[in-house]
């Protein structure tokens, strides 16, 4: 088992397919200087299924395909298809703003997808369209309805929560859920990459938003008491999942919360990036990555490559979000732009 410096294994791969995207988030989506990456800068189908089965045999076993939205990138179920067939691998997920889930959901299923997660930050059309700078939400609505269809192994939404922003969305969101059975996992809002102009007082804290619910549909595990814990939350089978689970008391399905900020989880993370270009990232909150698409098109055997993936692997010490905790909790503070980072719409969260 390959361990980096703190004991954590490698057992996560995230594929950035294409640094684009149909929409403009504003918590994702850097300002007008963004510069595209060239096609020929992007790795091929071939070559992401090849790096994919280095990383395989490292011991990662789960691989989720980010962007970017990687719906744009086109024939994206071929990819799907030749990581489906590699051995080692035992859940392949994606995760996508849902625009074209209506022509992309069945293909991608066929061709061995097994997991889905959507990113659903409101269901006011209005409030979608502004926070999405161009977006629709009926097609999104529509395409979640395709994807259930096709009996995907699981369909999560995930809803980043800001203050001032969305935080009235959660019940709605909840409700959503409810109905659908589907999860809703809530995403404190976090500072990633260099452009959102995050600031600690837009961000809804876990409690807060479990408060919310619990005050609606109690949950297992939490208490009346605001901020307290009644019990430990129900991890997903995955204890090195960011997610933490609670279960509704009516046996109404299950809520997830993701608390980058307020709890960090960096003693567990296994994940690790690699972007549309090629890049070897070991922390969402990295400035920088490994070029791996250098050696590979140079004619560096898979040997080489696993050397060079090995050798970073093992001296990674990252543990940002715990370090912004405890810069936010010292007199000093915490300034995000003394931290630059690679933008978020090049490594797909």
């Amino acid at each position: 088992m390959l361990l980096d410096s703190f004991q954590r294994p490698l057992n996560d791969l995230r594929i950035s397919v294409t640094d684009r995207c149909n929409y403009r988030c504003a918590y994702c989506m850097p300002r007008d200087e963004y510069t595209w990456l060239e096609r020929e800068e992007i790795l091929t189908f071939d070559e992401m299924a090849r790096l994919a089965r280095i990383f395989l045999s490292l011991g990662v076993e789960k691989i989720r395909l980010t962007g970017g939205e990687p719906l744009v990138r086109r024939d994206l179920e071929v990819l799907v298809r030749k990581l489906s067939s590699l051995t080692g691998l035992e859940e392949l997920c994606l995760t996508t703003n849902g625009l074209w889930l209506v022509e992309k959901a069945g293909p991608l299923r066929a061709a061995g997808l097994n997991r889905l997660n959507v990113s659903l930050d409101t269901l006011d059309p209005e409030k979608f369209k502004k926070i999405t700078k161009r977006g629709e939400l009926e097609p999104v609505l529509k395409g979640i309805e395709e994807a259930k269809r096709h009996e995907f192994d699981s369909i999560k939404i995930n809803a980043v929560v800001e203050r001032g922003v969305n935080e009235d969305d959660i019940l709605p969101l909840v409700e959503y859920g409810r109905r659908n059975r589907l999860s809703v996992r809530f995403i404190e809002y976090m500072d990633v990459g260099n452009a959102n102009d995050w600031h600690s007082d837009r961000v809804v804290p876990k409690s807060a938003i479990l408060e919310t619910i619990h005050r609606r549909y109690p949950l297992r595990g939490w208490g009346p008491t605001f901020g307290r814990a009644m019990g430990p939350a129900r991890r997903r089978a995955n204890e090195n999942a960011p997610s933490q689970d609670y279960e509704f008391m009516d046996d109404g399905g299950e809520v997830g919360i993701i608390a980058s900020v307020t709890e960090p989880f960096c003693a567990t993370c296994s994940r690790v990036r690699l972007t549309a270009d090629g890049r070897f990232v070991t922390c969402l909150f990295s400035k920088d990555g490994m070029d791996l698409k250098g050696p590979l098109r140079a004619g560096a055997s898979d040997d080489e490559i696993a050397r060079r993936i090995s050798s970073v692997w093992r001296k990674r010490e990252d543990r940002y979000s715990e370090q912004r905790l405890e810069a936010l909790h010292s007199i000093q503070g915490y300034r995000p732009k003394d931290h630059p980072k690679i933008e978020m719409i090049q490594l797909g969260g």
